[in-house]
């Protein structure tokens, strides 16, 4: 279940527990750009924000096997305490192939796998469910994606160019050119792969920038975050980082530098 309303203040999700990236193993690299497990603390639940990056994810979570569509806001699942996720995020023009589902239907959405048709789904939550411990889980999730990836086509190219400008900050506008495509055919692409339009995929990454800029700013000042991660100006900065997360910057500057500390 997912609540779209914060109930007070979130915490990011990388705060709200044990989260670990782990690269893919060379079969899965053209489709999953990461796995990943994140297991909540113990004790009384908090509100967790998933703050938007546009990817599309595959999530094990308590039992089934869902997907997490891509998300132009934060999202605050309603996760128990103790709870271990497993995630799959996949690499960019990949999603939509996989799911045969234009990632446009997703946005904001978490859906059992089930639901999208992909015929080993029962096979494969039946195998998880039969190896409850987290690590080996973890394991068996990237076998079982092996095993599906030998049946998929290669992701679209395009999709990985598009998100490539986005996360360098260069402007979409010079895009449809080097793509040798239309302004029109660029938006039915970008819909079609992040779920939204390279503008918006555009703020998103610039997001993200910001949160990598918190992670290493030490006693850098607001103003000069803002700059460093590609926004106009400090006010522009908070605006966005609003819209996006409910959270301000400095809270997230906070929060980012409290996980640094703990180590």
């Amino acid at each position: 279940m997912v609540s779209k309303r914060p109930k007070d203040m979130a915490l990011l999700a990388a705060r709200a527990g044990r989260y670990h990236e782990y690269a893919p193993p060379p079969a899965l690299r053209r489709h999953f750009s990461r796995l990943w497990s994140h297991r909540l603390n113990d004790g009384p639940p908090a509100t967790v924000a998933i703050v938007p990056d546009g990817y599309c994810d595959l999530l094990w979570i308590d039992g089934r096997l869902e997907v997490a569509g891509p998300d132009r806001t934060a999202a605050f699942p309603v996760i128990g305490p103790g709870a271990t996720v497993i995630g799959a995020r996949f690499a960019p023009g990949a999603a939509a192939s996989w799911l045969k589902t234009p990632l446009s239907a997703l946005v904001g959405l978490s859906v059992p796998l089930a639901d999208i048709g992909r015929k080993e789904t029962s096979e494969f939550e039946a195998r998880l469910r039969d190896c409850p411990e987290p690590t080996a889980a973890v394991a068996l999730f990237g076998r079982l994606l092996e095993e599906a990836a030998r049946h998929e086509e290669e992701p679209d190219r395009d999709a990985a160019v598009i998100f490539a400008a986005a996360d360098s900050g260069r402007p979409a506008p010079g895009l449809p050119d080097r793509l040798g495509i239309s302004e029109r055919q660029l938006r039915r692409r970008c819909h079609h792969h992040f779920g939204y339009g390279a503008k918006t995929l555009e703020r998103i990454r610039r997001f993200q920038r910001f949160l990598d800029v918190c992670r290493k700013a030490g006693t850098m000042p607001l103003a000069r975050i803002a700059l460093e991660a590609g926004f106009a100006d400090q006010a522009h900065m908070t605006r966005e980082v609003a819209e996006l997360s409910t959270l301000t910057p400095a809270i997230i500057l906070d929060q980012l530098g409290m996980r640094e500390r703990s180590g």
